[in-house]
């Protein structure tokens, strides 16, 4: 009775703002109600997964009881975000051939987690990555950068996704992009608060299948109005644009340092990512944790290729469409980001608009949940169960923690939402991959394939990598120009990863090699042990504390 007064208020709420806002604009019902289908369903299984919550493992790690395939799915439907439905394909309808850059780095650091961290993850942690990195260092100095670093990562991850939110809603319902981003970020509070990992979990794993049927069919369509023949797909595209220029390289991202540091971010970020590291803690064992990636690797590449498809889709079905065009602003209604979006309707009519729109909400709600999850789960079990209390809190106080955290988060990632709704989606994802990859990556993989790592290393190469990360984020032209408005970027490039993740491990290497006190030598010894635990598995669960 409470999700459904819930849901029914949420129903009354839109549509009645929806008729103070628009005015006499013409309502997409097919869209509307295929939304609240999915409100309402994502709500029952919050229901149903909370009632299964009981213990901190269920909560953080839905009790370890998810299979291989099952989080291989799950992984997918949280990684193939906004950034990469809605972001991609509008920055190849941009830009055109360059947009593929993304799609590349998105996938290209998943063999580095299936051969190197994948199964040492499962056997030597618990519930986050700073479980592993604190394994035999000291906890607290560890924990605490783990959880900034984390922190970091979550909150301009989910930057990108209440953007792409607010501008699909905006364009469905014609509400305000403000009201839309305020929605999305009580749901998400709704759906971690309540559901867990468990959840967060099936969410995901319903939102993988919805978005890869829905993407299968767009590409299916698109190739089917163009002879199925990529030539003609191209040769239409160009004839358009007026010019060449969009299947040649170089456009997006013009100079040698900019595209390193963009591979960079994108490779090594993946393996730094609290929200994807975090899912390996739900599978029973470390066989489970790699079929995992293998199931999601096949899954997230058969995606991206879709996403092209779709962008050039976009630009022989839109640009020459009047009813998507904005004649005010010039581009697309929406930009760039409503390319997949307006695509949808040019191919399958409203209903289909109204299933896409649906999934791509439903993309945002899923991978949301998983960083939300993540970031409390920072907040709850890193900083204020292993450094405050110094592991002397009980379950439920814990919990109790991560909830206040979700809601928390929910706040910050709605007022960032709204403050950064002009950056391409997953131009902002990228930024947080450069955060991963400088942060949490060197200080996770050190850890469990470098004997002389010291916690002295760890924490000021670890602190180097995010600090400079940070302030060049700040002073690049995504935040010093376009959110804080001044002429010029202190920053020239757009990315910082190829001078942080280089500061973090030579700060990491020289701080640990050169730290000779006694408690450096104790954790470099207990390399052995760790190592053989990470091969084998055996008592993993004991593996915090140490």
């Amino acid at each position: 009775m409470k999700w459904g007064l819930i849901f029914l208020g949420l129903s009354n709420f839109l549509f009645a703002a929806d008729a103070q806002f628009t005015g006499k604009r013409d309502l997409n019902v097919s869209a509307i109600i295929m939304f609240l289908i999915f409100v309402a369903a994502t709500l029952g299984i919050t229901y149903w997964a909370a009632k299964r919550t009981k213990t901190a493992k269920d909560f953080y790690t839905a009790g370890g009881g998810i299979t291989g395939f099952q989080n291989g799915l799950a992984i997918a439907g949280d990684y193939m975000s906004a950034a990469s439905f809605l972001g991609i394909s509008g920055l190849v309808y941009l830009k055109g051939f360059d947009g593929l850059i993304y799609s590349i780095g998105f996938l290209v650091g998943w063999p580095i987690i299936l051969f190197l961290i994948a199964e040492q993850l499962r056997n030597l942690g618990k519930y986050t990555f700073a479980d592993v990195a604190s394994y035999r260092l000291k906890q607290t100095p560890i924990r605490t950068l783990a959880a900034f670093g984390s922190l970091a990562t979550v909150a301009l991850y989910l930057i990108a996704q209440m953007v792409g939110a607010g501008q699909l809603i905006q364009i469905l319902f014609g509400l305000p992009y403000e009201w839309a981003v305020v929605m999305v970020g009580v749901l998400m509070i709704l759906y971690v608060t309540f559901g867990g990992m468990l959840a967060t979990t099936w969410v995901q794993i319903i939102k993988a299948i919805l978005l890869l049927s829905g993407a299968s069919f767009m590409a299916f369509m698109i190739m089917y109005k163009v002879g199925f023949s990529f030539e003609s797909l191209f040769s239409q595209a160009v004839d358009i644009k007026k010019t060449s220029a969009i299947l040649a390289p170089g456009g997006l991202v013009s100079d040698p340092i900019s595209a390193i540091s963009l591979g960079i971010a994108l490779m090594f970020g993946t393996a730094g990512l609290p929200h994807i590291l975090m899912r390996f803690f739900t599978v029973s064992d470390a066989k489970e944790a790699r079929k995992s990636v293998f199931f999601a690797t096949g899954f997230i590449g058969y995606f991206y290729i879709l996403t092209f498809i779709i962008g050039f889709g976009a630009i022989v079905l839109l640009s020459s469409d009047p009813q998507y065009l904005d004649v005010v602003k010039g581009g697309i209604i929406g930009g760039g980001n409503m390319a997949a979006i307006h695509t949808s309707h040019a191919i399958g009519g409203s209903i289909f608009l109204g299933f896409i729109s649906a999934v791509a909400f439903a993309t945002i709600l899923a991978v949301v949940s998983g960083l939300t999850l993540a970031g409390a789960s920072a907040v709850s079990h890193d900083l204020y169960a292993n450094v405050i209390a110094r592991g002397k809190v009980d379950e439920m106080t814990e919990m109790k923690v991560s909830k206040y955290a979700t809601i928390a988060l929910g706040i910050v990632a709605i007022i960032l939402g709204i403050a950064f709704e002009k950056q391409n989606i997953a131009f902002m994802v990228g930024l947080a991959f450069a955060i991963a990859a400088s942060a949490n990556f060197p200080i996770l993989i050190l850890s469990m394939f470098w004997s002389k790592l010291t916690t002295r290393g760890a924490v000021w190469g670890g602190s180097f990598g995010l600090l400079t990360a940070i302030v060049l984020v700040i002073l690049s032209k995504a935040v010093w120009v376009d959110v804080l408005g001044n002429k010029t970027a202190i920053y020239a490039y757009g990315n910082p990863a190829i001078f942080s993740v280089l500061f973090a491990f030579v700060g990491i290497w020289f701080f640990s090699i050169t730290d000779k006190s006694d408690d450096a030598k104790k954790e470099m010894e207990a390399y052995e042990h760790q190592y053989i635990r990470s091969q084998t598995g055996i008592g993993a669960e004991g593996a915090v504390g140490h």
